[in-house]
């Protein structure tokens, strides 16, 4: 940890030693005694998301850029995809294990056949209190209204641009956003509750700021501005394309008034605004200039199998060999918790550090994990 953060005065960590230890175990307990894990720094786990598919109808440059996810790229094998099944059964043990909200993404999670089937199974576990969906929206105008039947109750939309000029480069296949956005009024036409997540690049899309807060200000739909992150290995990420969050507050409030709200629920990963004299909010997440990592909550699930703690790991754990050797749920929800109890994942905190430092490290890309 790094010196005078409270976290590491609380639990007597030094900067840049690592520590392998339980604290929150009592006598008497053993990790399939406790239901809800807390990990290194005492993070519980409340948020899993769960990629369903890696492949993507999208090119994006900061997820998937052509130039690597082309024609003779191998994607997985259909055979190496988990199952329904197998999903739903892996998210039962890490609602177990603390988890109440589920977000399914991809590679665009859309393309998956039956994908309406999987929400609705998922829907009906006990205590999954929020079940959402983030989506490229290219095929959300016909698929909505089953989505919402199903019991899903919430979509992100990944939209970084209304010109379709600026918005055909950013999808990498020169698509316009007219069916995008067709998809977005199916979703709050199913009642769906819609956020659109912008990925902020300077140089490339900054100039949409405005002009998306204006459009989704006037429809009342929550905009989340995302700063440019050095997710994976193939995006190119410099440090000088990144939009620091504030300055987007400070561009947004060249034509509107914002004021500050307080966070729904500890560890939200977006700070929140509103429109002044509104109920319309937008949010920011500030990965880069204003790191999280002490309240994060999530793990990842990838489409074969294998667990994430963190969006920028390096490897994972493989959890689809032992669900398909014969594991039992007990042994199952003790090799989750056991992970998440490990984990001492903090990239963000530590990225400035790295960067001085001239480190880098292999890291999973984003569309394999869903971001």
């Amino acid at each position: 940890m790094l010196s005078g953060d409270p976290l590491a005065l609380v639990h007597g960590l030094t900067p840049g030693r690592s520590v392998v230890r339980l604290p929150f175990l009592k006598p008497g307990d053993t990790p399939s005694s406790l239901d809800h894990a807390r990990d290194h720094f005492m993070r519980p786990l409340r948020d899993l998301r769960i990629s369903v598919t890696d492949r993507c109808n999208f090119r994006c440059p900061y997820c998937m850029p052509k130039e690597v996810f082309g024609a003779n790229y191998a994607f997985l094998p259909p055979g190496s995809v988990l199952s329904d099944d197998e999903l739903v059964r892996l998210a039962r043990v890490f609602v177990r294990a603390g988890v109440t909200k589920l977000r399914i993404t991809g590679g665009e999670p859309l393309i998956r056949k039956g994908i309406t089937t999987l929400i609705a199974r998922l829907a009906g576990i006990p205590d999954v209190h929020d079940l959402s969906l983030t989506t490229n929206a290219w095929f959300l105008a016909r698929l909505a209204p089953e989505l919402a039947g199903a019991g899903l109750h919430r979509i992100n939309v990944s939209l970084d641009a209304l010109s379709d000029g600026v918005f055909g480069r950013m999808n990498g296949r020169g698509l316009t956003v007219a069916r995008v956005l067709e998809g977005i009024e199916a979703a709050l036409a199913a009642h769906l509750t819609v956020k659109v997540n912008m990925v902020v690049q300077r140089g490339v899309n900054e100039e949409e700021i405005l002009p998306m807060a204006r459009f989704f200000r006037e429809r009342g739909v929550t905009l989340r501005f995302i700063e440019y992150m050095d997710v994976g290995n193939s995006n190119g990420w410099k440090m000088d394309q990144v939009v620091p969050a504030r300055d987007i507050v400070r561009r947004i409030e060249t034509e509107h008034r914002l004021e500050p709200l307080e966070p729904n629920y500890r560890g939200e990963v977006a700070a929140r605004y509103r429109y002044v004299g509104t109920d319309i909010e937008i949010g920011l997440i500030s990965s880069v200039t204003e790191p999280f990592c002490s309240s994060c909550h999530r793990a990842r699930l990838s489409a074969d199998g294998k667990l994430y703690t963190c969006l920028f790991a390096a490897s994972g754990t493989d959890l689809r060999e032992p669900l398909r050797s014969g594991a039992s749920d007990q042994e199952m929800f003790d090799l989750v918790s056991r992970v998440w109890r490990m984990r001492t994942d903090r990239y963000s905190d530590e990225r400035t550090e790295r960067l001085l430092a001239g480190e880098t490290r292999p890291k999973v890309e984003m569309s394999y994990i869903g971001g």
